[in-house]
């Protein structure tokens, strides 16, 4: 993501100072969801065709999220039997800021072959205002998507010790914030990849002015804060030369103020925003993973 601090600050300034609207980078449009056979820009595209999932496995729906009357139905996308819901441990991959579920496809083939071929389930949804998803992205829509989904999660069988919240990106709040706070499901583990400290940090690495964040935006999002009421085993992956979110005023925080007992990080040297996987390998990414949610270490 190179010069991406100066991209997102001549994205403040060019509409009125303000972060809201940016923040959500949802403008490529879809009329279906393609998975293997979108042929737009991927994270991690170049994963191999061994960590391709099996037709049967690969569920799309849509369920409906209500954040205090303003109601949308939202797209997710469920890997695994979801007649074993019941008693699998879950995986809920919570995206970043761009695009939509077809760019991060491949992201969640990874996490279904993390300890085996599907030996997780993995559910990620599309915040609403992301791919097919209704509605306009605010934070507290945010929340309350992946709350929707932990209710799909729940319906189905799923029990808060098994189930494992992962954030990237934006993503890492929503899944700090309902790690936290208990709500349909408390999960039992949080993994974050390149989380944001908060919005006012996200400001200031941005503009590099010291004026409080409530002049760009309404958004009160604070992962550093958040993770201090999280006590439940935490894993942190961060890349080293990340030039969008620096991994020493965003996510060094956030790791330093969760609690423990149990919090391992992963400092990535060579990696940027949203390399992770690749710059660690995949085989790497998918062990580290695998012993963190078996062994919480």
């Amino acid at each position: 993501m190179k010069n991406s601090k100066l991209i997102f600050l001549f994205a403040l300034l060019s509409s009125c100072l303000r972060l809201d609207s940016n923040l959500y980078n949802n403008g490529e449009k879809i009329t279906v969801y393609k998975l293997d056979f979108f042929n737009g820009e991927k994270e991690c595209a170049d994963v191999p065709s061994t960590y391709n999932i099996h037709d049967s496995l690969i569920h799309i729906f849509s369920l409906q999220s209500d954040d205090a009357g303003s109601k949308a139905n939202i797209y997710a996308i469920y890997v695994g039997e979801i007649s074993r819901i019941a008693t699998d441990t879950v995986i809920l991959y919570c995206h970043g800021n761009k695009n939509h579920m077809d760019y991060y496809w491949n992201r969640e083939k990874l996490l279904a072959n993390v300890g085996g071929k599907n030996r997780f389930g993995v559910l990620m949804m599309d915040y609403r205002g992301f791919g097919l998803s209704e509605g306009t992205p605010t934070e507290s829509g945010m929340n309350t998507d992946v709350i929707a989904c932990e209710q799909w999660l729940k319906d189905n069988g799923l029990t808060s010790d098994r189930l494992i919240m992962y954030g990237y990106s934006l993503g890492s709040s929503p899944a700090t914030k309902l790690t936290a706070e208990q709500t349909v499901l408390t999960p039992s583990k949080l993994i974050l990849e390149s989380p944001f400290a908060s919005s006012d940090v996200l400001v200031q690495d941005a503009t590099k002015i010291a004026v409080p964040a409530s002049y760009f935006t309404n958004l009160e999002i604070n992962n550093a804060e958040e993770i201090k009421n999280v006590h439940q085993p935490f894993c942190w992956l961060h890349g080293v030369d990340d030039d969008f979110l620096s991994i020493k005023t965003n996510g060094e925080l956030v790791f330093a103020n969760h609690p423990g007992p149990i919090k391992i990080p992963y400092r990535i040297d060579g990696a940027g925003h949203n390399n992770v996987p690749t710059i660690m390998s995949y085989e790497k990414y998918i062990s580290a993973l695998e012993k963190f949610i078996v062994k919480g270490e």
